[in-house]
């Protein structure tokens, strides 16, 4: 098991690294939220296709899902 960071000791190493060691690091966390996300979304997407595939749910209009939001 890898040892833990605190978050302050995490936030100390990045203030002691260069300017652009930091933009890039920045850089770097955010493609991999982003690709995390997409890696997410991706899932979703397919769990629905097959919850629709095998008849668990059906399809519905823009206004029926806002009308069960709203209720």
């Amino acid at each position: 098991m890898t040892p833990r960071v605190r978050f302050d000791e995490l936030l100390e190493a990045v203030e002691r690294l260069p300017e652009e060691a930091q933009a890039e690091l920045v850089d770097v966390i955010r493609r991999r939220l982003a690709q995390r996300g997409r890696e997410r979304i991706e899932k979703e997407v397919a769990q629905g296709r097959k919850e629709f595939g095998e008849g668990r749910c059906s399809a519905t209009t823009p206004d029926d899902v806002m009308h069960e939001i709203e209720s």
